[in-house]
């Protein structure tokens, strides 16, 4: 659900807000945090930086999600939903019946009180995970395996979800949310019902502090900076690109170059690129 906020100051006029008063309140469990914050700066293992335009912002805690649904066949409780500050969608706290605690992506529909299990008993609704070959033809599923218990690597972002369309022999025909269409084996593990927080997409920020608070720094235009700086750069007065094509500040096509490995061996499993229309 959106809110909108009273237009009391310039920041706020615009402002679109989601509601979380259904969410837990309280710290995150923990013994499912992960030690130290996570505050990267934008940096790779050897301090360089590898992604521009971030950089301060709050601390967050990285909660450990539960990928691999390990505990198979063991029913599980839904003690809480949570916000979590290091990815668009909510997740929920799941107690077992073995006294184990876990968290999980939290799909649609999901509420405290109801039960989750995994493996090859359980039934098809939302927040189950089940082998492919288990999950009837048309059912919106996510957290999506690409090889068999290692894990779930894809569909994971607020409001996704994928289809299956097909199953034949040992895998199964699986249509992406970037309406993708590759096959995967019928073994690996997907979670049934779709994302939640379907409506983290439509808020509004409203002003720039906020953005900061998030650890995104300012993007500077390209046309503004120096001949040097950019390829971009440069010319008197107000200039477009004046080239052939956008470049990136390293010179590169900067719209619509492919970058795909054509040889990298999952290729293999692609029915129809995202591309084709």
């Amino acid at each position: 659900m959106l809110i909108k906020r009273r237009p009391t100051s310039s920041g706020t006029r615009h402002q679109v807000m989601l509601d979380r008063s259904a969410l837990h309140t309280g710290g995150p469990e923990k013994s499912l945090v992960a030690p130290g914050h996570l505050k990267r700066q934008g940096r790779g293992a050897d301090g360089h930086i590898t992604v521009r335009h971030r950089g301060g912002g709050v601390k967050r805690k990285l909660r450990l999600i539960e990928w691999k649904r390990s505990k198979l066949n063991v029913p599980g409780r839904i003690e809480r939903l949570e916000y979590d500050p290091t990815r668009s969608s909510h997740v929920a706290l799941v107690l077992y019946a073995d006294g184990a605690k876990s968290y999980i992506i939290a799909p649609e529909g999901l509420e405290v009180g109801m039960t989750v299990m995994s493996g090859d008993k359980a039934e098809v609704r939302p927040g189950n995970a089940l082998p492919l070959r288990n999950v009837p033809i048309g059912t919106p599923i996510h957290n999506l395996e690409l090889v068999p218990g290692k894990g779930a690597q894809m569909v994971r972002g607020a409001g996704t979800a994928a289809y299956i369309q097909a199953k034949e022999g040992k895998f199964v025909t699986v249509m992406l949310p970037s309406k993708e269409v590759r096959l995967i084996n019928a073994e690996c593990f997907a979670t049934i019902g779709q994302v939640g927080n379907q409506e983290w997409k439509n808020q509004k920020i409203g002003k720039a502090g906020r953005k900061r608070l998030m650890g995104i720094r300012p993007t500077v235009r390209g046309t503004a900076q120096h001949p040097g700086s950019h390829p971009h750069g440069g010319g008197e007065g107000r200039s477009g690109v004046g080239l052939k094509y956008p470049k990136t500040p390293w010179g590169k096509h900067a719209l619509g170059t492919k970058t795909r490995d054509r040889k990298k061996p999952s290729s293999r499993f692609i029915v129809k690129d995202r591309r084709v229309k």
